[in-house]
Formats: C-alpha cells, structure tokens, sequence
C-alpha cells in the first residue's frame, strides 16, 4: 500500500472520532488565499492535543472557491464543505459553520487571511482555563483611519455602551467558543457583529486577547461605508434584545402611555378652554384636537402592532427551528 493510501487512511480514522475541536470559516471568492489558509490552519492545529475537523462554508462564491473546496476534500476526510445556494452574507455563513461543527470548542476565523491562524492555540488557552468565548481584538488595525478604523471605533464603543458587554471589538471573526454557549445563538440580519452580546445574554464569560490584523492578501474589503446604517438599526435590535428579550411589554407599553400620556394633557387642556374659556374647540383648537385623538389611535396601534410583529417572528424561527440559508450539498466523512 502507497505511503500516501496510508496516510489517507490514518486522517480518515482521526477525522471519524467525534472531533474535540472545530475550526469554522466562512468564504466568498477567496480563491486566490484559500489553500494558503488550509495549510496554514491545520499546520497549527495539528500542533494541539485535540481531534479536529475543518468546516469550510462556501457563501455563493463565484469564482474558483467551490472547486478548490471539493478537491481539498477529496484529499482530506477532516474537512466539511458546505456549499449554500447563494450569497447569504456572513451571518448566515456562519450560522451554517456552527450548526455543522461537532466540535466541543468551536474557532471561527476569516477566509482572507486577514487573521493569522497561529494565533489559534492562544484562544484554545483561554477556553481552558474557563471561559466560555474568546474575541479577537484588533489592537492595531491596517484599515484606512478615516473610512474604516475611526467608524470602527465609534461603532464598537456604542455597541459596548449598548450591550454593557466590555469588548473593544465586536466586528472581527476571529472568536472560540464552548459548544454550549452556540447552542441558544440565534443570527438572523447581520447580527455576526454583535455575537459578544447575545451570548452575555445568557451569563457566558467572555475574555478578549488582541490578535494581529493582518490586512488583506488580495483583492478588497467586501464591507464599506454602507453598512453604517444597518449596524445602527442591529445596535438597536440587540439593545432591545438585552432590556425587553423576556418582558417585551415593558418597552411597547411605555410606548403607549407615551402617546396615551400625551393625549391626557392635551385633552386637559382643550377641556381647560371649552369649560372654563368657553371656546369653540373645533373651530380654534380643531388640528390639536385632531393630534390627540391620533395619538390615542398611535398608542393602541403601537402597542399590539409591535408586540404581535415580535413574537410572530420569533415564532416563526425558533418554534419551527427555521434556517437563515438553505444549503445546496454537504460534504462530510461519514
């Protein structure tokens, strides 16, 4: 038998065991970086007392990555490919990877080598010794200061502020975790950003190590400016998350008694100037009589509207156990 059929053989038998360790990463177009990033990451990993497994996310790449994947499969039974039918985004990549990883620590990195796979073991660390996830901190970022790394910072001090989770970088990828604390995540939006804060929702210990921002090797950034308003509208649902998750009334009743609040006084008042002034209020007052009973209408529609919106949605995903993605094809050593 070949050198290379037995070398075939001893990974298959490894990569059978239930891995401890899965390193998740999700790609788009990362072609020309992709078997750099393969060699690279398991040449580290295969330093670790741990049995591993790769599970590579194809997020409706277009260029060479889907063909590459399968061949490095081919070589390798560690690997799980899974190929979505198209381009998600990184949310939903990523909740693919998690819920295909069997590991019990659970590493998610990028594709395009802006993060430095022999940093992995320095997180494998920290989950020994306790914690239940580890984020990367950009400490020094290759970013353009003006466009990328000063909106950055605002956006990740809000996001603390917000969150009361004390992470100084909520954007980057590069993250462990324990099993546990990924079986309750649940992404939806471009919620990847603020996984620090959803998993502090249920009590996780979180610790963050700065990791070296690498820049990218090729081609450019697929982020820019234009996400600023869509992380503002998530800073907003994951702010709701972590005050109203479990009593939702208490944010769409204030709400209410806000307009209902405001009504009061005004009808106060126009009763103040019929009875006491004996004016016509229809024909002096009509715009803010009209007002207040609007936002009587408001108040009521406030409150069952946004409530009844809420729990349909999460209904609807959880109950149901409803997917973000829909995956094409799996590959996997059984």
């Amino acid at each position: 038998m070949s050198n290379r059929k037995l070398e075939r053989l001893r990974i298959q038998g490894r990569a059978e065991q239930e891995p401890q360790l899965s390193v998740v990463i999700p790609l788009h177009n990362e072609a020309p970086t992709l078997e750099e990033l393969y060699d690279r990451v398991c040449a580290t990993v295969d330093t670790l007392d741990y049995t591993w497994e790769f599970v590579l996310v194809n997020d409706g790449s277009t260029d060479a990555t889907p063909r590459i994947l399968d061949s490095l499969f081919a070589k390798d039974p560690r690997l799980t490919v899974v190929h979505l039918r198209r381009n998600y985004g990184q949310t939903a990549a990523l909740a693919a990877g998690f819920d295909h990883a069997r590991g019990q620590i659970v590493v998610s990195l990028d594709g395009d080598l802006q993060h430095a796979p022999e940093e992995i073991p320095e997180f494998i660390k920290k989950i020994e010794e306790g914690y239940e996830m580890v984020s990367g901190w950009r400490t020094v970022r290759s970013d353009a200061y003006w466009t990328r790394t000063f909106p950055s910072r605002i956006a990740n001090w809000l996001m603390s502020k917000v969150s009361g989770v004390d992470v100084h970088d909520f954007g980057t990828t590069f993250k462990a975790y324990r099993r546990e604390v990924l079986a309750d995540l649940h992404l939806y939006g471009d919620l990847h950003r603020f996984v620090p804060a959803l998993i502090a929702l249920n009590g996780a210990r979180i610790i963050e190590i700065p990791i070296t921002d690498m820049g990218r090797n090729n081609g450019k950034s697929h982020y820019g400016l234009g996400r600023t308003f869509r992380v503002a509208f998530d800073l907003l649902t994951v702010g709701f998350l972590k005050r109203y998750l479990t009593r939702p009334l208490h944010f769409f009743g204030q709400a209410f008694l806000g307009c209902w609040g405001i009504s009061f006084l005004v009808g106060l008042f126009l009763g103040y100037r019929k009875f006491i002034n004996g004016i016509a209020i229809l024909e002096v007052h009509g715009l803010l009589a009209m007002f207040a009973s609007v936002l009587v209408v408001v108040g009521v529609e406030f409150l069952a509207i946004g409530l009844m919106s809420e729990m349909l949605m999460r209904i609807y995903f959880e109950s149901q156990d409803k997917k973000i993605y829909s995956v094409r094809s799996i590959l996997r050593m059984e």
